[in-house]
């Protein structure tokens, strides 16, 4: 899967010197209030995200190669569980509850040993 962009979870101490960074360095900013969003002149954003369940991603993250870099990622688990509990929220758009319950499938479809952390009816409607 690809996208174009970037989840970023950054320590709660530093988020103000990130945002002061990305600024400098040219991004637009647009503050909301689970997370902070930049855009510079590419095609590539990135979402700084403040929300408490993210909180020990970086502790489970992993090391990818991304674009020929390596860097630490979110774990699968960590990112299925991401994308349950949003489709799970009921006051999202049904678009992107939609596009969330197609993110669960693909990841389903690559790591199949995943299967077990999805709840039962969630797997239904991957069924139908």
């Amino acid at each position: 899967m690809t996208t174009n962009h970037v989840d970023l979870v950054i320590a709660s101490e530093k988020v103000e010197e990130a945002a002061e960074l990305f600024k400098l360095v040219g991004f637009a900013e647009k503050r909301l209030p689970q997370s902070y969003h930049y855009r510079g002149s590419s095609n590539v954003s990135f979402q700084v995200i403040k929300e408490k369940m993210f909180l020990d991603y970086p502790r489970r993250a992993v090391p990818a190669r991304v674009q020929g870099i390596v860097v630490k990622v979110a774990s699968l688990e960590d990112i299925l569980h991401r994308k349950v509990a949003t489709f799970s929220d009921s006051e999202r758009r049904r678009s992107k509850r939609l596009k969330d319950l197609s993110d669960i499938s693909r990841l389903l479809e690559a790591h199949p040993h995943l299967q077990p952390l999805i709840p039962e009816s969630i797997a239904s409607r991957l069924e139908q």
